[in-house]
């Protein structure tokens, strides 16, 4: 099965709307897969969006292609660009506020949502309200307030009165600006010291870590096994930290995990140690360790930030209010 950072996906009732990452991220979406899951649940808005003819196709299918609606091609690629775009100084790929990917993908799912899909993972409301507190400053100001003026008056047509209010002055109080951004630490070698039993480097797995936490870079996790007179040290270091998180690395010996390393921010990169027992020789993961996990490889990493670096050739319509904030800034 492909992974699903390599589908973007809109998730409605009783079905899911699939993308082409390749089509999308050139901002050129030719069709879209309409998968059901559950029938019953997707044939209120199944006809109103693939017509009655595709409808009864999907229906008896489980699936169905048609061509692309822009509305939900531009919303999965918001989605999509929440969990896995992948930040990266070192790539030169900038971080991303994700604010304002909420607020852009708040706006999406409104338009979406009137008369085309039903039900959502994340609603307008709930994206807003991940938004509010992080738009007070950002270098596209002008286009905010039209974003936050289009959700007050949505807001106030579904007889939220609050968030309508609160959209509204957001929209009067946000002002050109700059959001600051933790620089992410250089991902280079640390100097094996006195007493280094062994050691080793490994790429973080984006599908075992939060999004816009770490580097996407390869190779920025690096570890060592210290022998000293009272124990023998696990190091482990991950270079390229942009915000704080709950996070761990896990030491494994023959597939099972021996040791975990709780990990604290500070200076742009995670750190921590636990001692070891023997025998020494192990393998290393950083994040989280369900057994169903579908990890990305070091293959799935690679097209991804291709595809990602060649958006910088598309035009300033064809890209997210997100990245034009970005490409005017720092990270």
């Amino acid at each position: 099965m492909t992974h699903p950072v390599h589908t973007p996906v809109v998730a409605a009732d009783g079905g899911l709307v699939r993308f082409a990452l390749t089509d999308l991220l050139a901002g050129v979406p030719g069709s879209m897969r309409v998968e059901l899951t559950d029938a019953g649940a997707a044939e209120p808005w199944l006809t109103r969006l693939v017509g009655e003819e595709r409808a009864l196709d999907a229906l008896v299918s489980g699936r169905v292609d048609v061509p692309a609606r822009p509305e939900l091609a531009t919303l999965a690629l918001l989605l999509w660009a929440r969990r896995w775009w992948p930040a990266s100084p070192t790539l030169g790929i900038p971080a991303l506020d994700p604010a304002l990917l909420d607020l852009e993908a708040a706006v999406a799912t409104a338009e979406v949502a009137e008369g085309m899909l039903d039900g959502f993972e994340a609603t307008p409301a709930d994206l807003f309200d991940a938004a509010v507190d992080g738009l007070a400053a950002t270098p596209v100001a002008d286009e905010v307030r039209g974003l936050c003026t289009r959700l007050s008056a949505w807001f106030d047509g579904q007889d939220d009165v609050v968030r309508a209010e609160a959209a509204a002055r957001l929209a009067a109080a946000v002002t050109p600006g700059q959001r600051a951004y933790a620089l992410a630490a250089g991902i280079e070698p640390a100097a094996s010291g006195e007493g280094v039993v062994t050691e080793g480097r490994e790429s973080v797995d984006w599908a075992r870590v939060p999004p816009g936490i770490l580097d996407a870079a390869e190779n920025t996790v690096t570890w060592r096994v210290v022998a000293a007179p009272t124990a023998t040290r696990l190091e482990v270091e991950v270079a390229g930290a942009f915000a704080d998180a709950t996070l761990s690395a896990f030491a494994t010996r023959d597939g099972e995990v021996v040791a975990e390393v709780p990990l604290r921010w500070g200076v742009g990169r995670f750190a921590g140690a636990v001692d070891l027992a023997p025998p020494v020789p192990i393998g290393l993961f950083v994040g989280v360790t369900p057994e169903d996990l579908a990890g990305t490889t070091a293959e799935d990493r690679a097209e991804v930030v291709a595809l990602v670096r060649a958006r910088e050739a598309l035009p300033p319509e064809a890209r997210t209010l997100a990245e034009r904030a970005a490409a005017d800034g720092e990270f």
